[in-house]
């Protein structure tokens, strides 16, 4: 897989030049975003941003590589290791709901990339989200077999539990009208864990597993 940045030897002007990329991407698309516009809210010059990551489509890829990477990582920390399937499920709503919580461009960047249909989209199902479906599934699946599950649809038991998370932050501007507050205000997002993790104990984990 062709990678959307190269080894950087200042990364501090890398970083910044990523910072304010995903900010102007998530604002205004590949399409629309300037790598003007970019080098300038990163204090670089145009000269850097091609040294570091070849063209703007390479470093909207970079952008989402990053963006990627850290999800991986805060649902992994979110949980035990070595734990139960029981463990991995609640890591990830939980892993799920502090990275975008602190990353909010994120939602707006795969709704972009998901709408324009661009050929960063194909990149995102192959090397994200029809992995992570799978892995999920089988995290279900382990689950049943061991007693901790009811008897579900795997598939469409993930595609739930993906759309409980992601629909909170993909929808928040509509919701914090239809709520009367600001959807992504701390107190708001928290209660919306705790339903999700609500939702999950009573639908999913069986009282066994639960009372454990």
């Amino acid at each position: 897989m062709r990678r959307g940045r190269k080894k950087v030897e200042k990364p501090e002007t890398a970083r910044r030049i990523l910072a304010a990329a995903e900010r102007i991407f998530a604002e205004r698309g590949l399409a629309g975003a300037r790598t003007d516009e970019i080098t300038a809210a990163a204090h670089a010059n145009k000269a850097m941003l091609y040294y570091y990551f070849g063209d703007k489509r390479r470093l909207h890829r970079a952008v989402l590589e990053n963006l990627f990477s850290q999800l991986r990582s805060a649902v992994q920390a979110a949980g035990p290791a070595n734990g139960t399937p029981r463990d991995y499920l609640l890591a990830y709503v939980n892993g799920y709901f502090d990275f975008v919580s602190t990353h909010p461009n994120y939602p707006r960047l795969v709704q972009r990339v998901v709408m324009e249909s661009g050929p960063d989209l194909e990149w995102m199902v192959q090397q994200f989200f029809r992995p992570f479906h799978r892995r999920l599934c089988r995290r279900i699946e382990e689950g049943m077999a061991a007693g901790e599950f009811r008897t579900v649809d795997a598939s469409q038991t993930v595609i739930t539990i993906i759309a409980t998370t992601v629909f909170y932050f993909a929808a928040a501007p509509v919701l914090s009208r239809v709520l009367g507050h600001a959807a992504l205000r701390p107190q708001a997002v928290a209660a919306r864990k705790r339903a999700i993790l609500e939702f999950l104990s009573r639908g999913l984990f069986l009282a066994e597993a639960k009372a454990s």
